[in-house]
């Protein structure tokens, strides 16, 4: 019943009773969400290149399923080169951030890090079970309030980094020695009649969602209609990543066609790369878990996923007006056999004097300006027939249909 997060074609699970599914929400990991999961990452600091002594195949990581504990590491360059549009969405707000170690994660790290220079008013973050990796920073054990064995899920809130070596700035030393010095930073979660401790449904974690003003996380790829439909329905704000493939869902796309959700900053194109440990890196080399997408970086394994930030935090890239430069002909945007639009293969060559119905690929989102185009619809909400475009009978790729606004 576990999908695979990080293929292009991940499974879309059935609704499981809420019993079966504790779930172990990471802030940081791209992996199944059915297993324990644990995120400590370190920057990318070169480009990848291919392993040429590795299995040739596209398939991105497509049989994850079958591996258990799955440990992905967010790249912190990442989180940074995302975080950085939104900073004036950030002052003065709570932020959430549900993962397996907080202080493990690098999304932890970089708002614990940036805490006054951001200006948060709190920072939450939570966990599901105590993480196998915990220690190589600050072991459970040494932060007040929690239990000696540190075992149980747990929550750290952070009202301020204090500055206590009075060095006139904050790093982690700062946040380390305040979470091993303040009783009231730390408390272990409880599981209710249905939900694990720390999973992102249980009533202790839903009332610190409420309490929250943005969400910046990896949502479980197997829950990510659920997770998000819970975001909608309290109105939060968030900064989340998903497989570009969530896209398709019905329930996400409605947000997007609605301008109620869109696509980060960072480009659609760009891949994710992904720190592995060492176990599963050797593993890849030996093609023993089915994994086959990933590159080396000076000799060092990175795994990769079709992954991208959704949000709805507005930003300047949501607002730039696509040059367009083409002009419409019969020849070059033929239309549909099926359904009356016509097919425009490339963004950039979307004509600029068409005004009624075309056929774009799902990369539109990545140029989406919502006051140059409207979308219409997918091929589900438009009811075209047989569920996609055909020219001349040949099945065209799948399709989001816009207009272009008039001036």
């Amino acid at each position: 019943m576990t999908s695979n997060p990080l293929s292009p074609n991940p499974a879309t699970p059935n609704s499981p009773s809420k019993k079966q599914f504790p779930i172990n929400f990471s802030c940081n990991f791209l992996g199944l969400f059915n297993t324990a999961l644990n995120m400590p990452a370190k920057p990318l600091e070169t480009k990848s290149k291919k392993a040429s002594d590795l299995p040739k195949t596209n398939a991105a990581l497509n049989k994850a399923k079958a591996v258990q504990n799955d440990e992905f590491y967010t790249q912190l360059g990442d989180i940074e080169n995302e975080l950085k549009h939104y900073k004036s969405h950030l002052k003065g707000k709570v932020v959430f951030c549900n993962c397996d170690d907080p202080y493990e994660s690098h999304f932890f790290e970089y708002f614990a890090l940036n805490f006054n220079a951001l200006g948060l008013k709190k920072l939450i973050a939570t966990s599901y079970q105590k993480s196998p990796i915990v220690g190589g920073q600050l072991p459970l054990f040494e932060i007040e309030g929690l239990k000696p064995e540190g075992k149980d899920p747990y929550a750290i809130e952070i009202n301020e980094v204090p500055d206590h070596k009075k060095r006139g700035t904050t790093d982690l030393s700062d946040v380390k020695f305040l979470l091993k010095n303040k009783k009231n930073a730390a408390w272990t979660l409880k599981p209710d009649s249905f939900y694990g401790a720390g999973d992102f449904r249980s009533k202790e974690c839903v009332e610190l969602l409420k309490s929250a003003d943005v969400v910046v996380t990896n949502p479980p790829f197997s829950l990510f209609r659920e997770f998000v439909a819970q975001l909608a329905e309290f109105k939060k704000k968030f900064l989340i990543i998903g497989n570009k493939n969530s896209i398709t869902y019905k329930e996400v796309f409605a947000l997007i066609k609605n301008n109620k959700m869109w696509v980060g900053v960072t480009p659609m194109g760009r891949e994710l790369y992904f720190d592995v440990p060492e176990k599963y890196a050797e593993a890849m080399r030996a093609g023993e878990t089915g994994w086959r997408s990933f590159h080396f970086v000076k000799g060092v394994i990175k795994g990769r996923a079709a992954a991208i930030w959704f949000t709805n935090l507005d930003n300047s890239k949501r607002h730039e007006e696509l040059a367009l430069g083409e002009t419409f002909s019969r020849t070059k945007y033929p239309k549909y056999d099926n359904f009356d639009a016509i097919e425009v293969s490339k963004v950039l060559e979307i004509p600029m004097d068409y005004e009624h119905t075309m056929g774009v690929p799902v990369t539109f989102l990545d140029k989406y300006n919502p006051e140059q185009f409207e979308i219409l619809g997918d091929e589900r909400d438009l009811g075209v027939p047989r569920g996609r475009g055909y020219i001349d009978g040949n099945r065209m790729y799948s399709r989001i249909f816009i207009k272009r606004k008039t001036p």
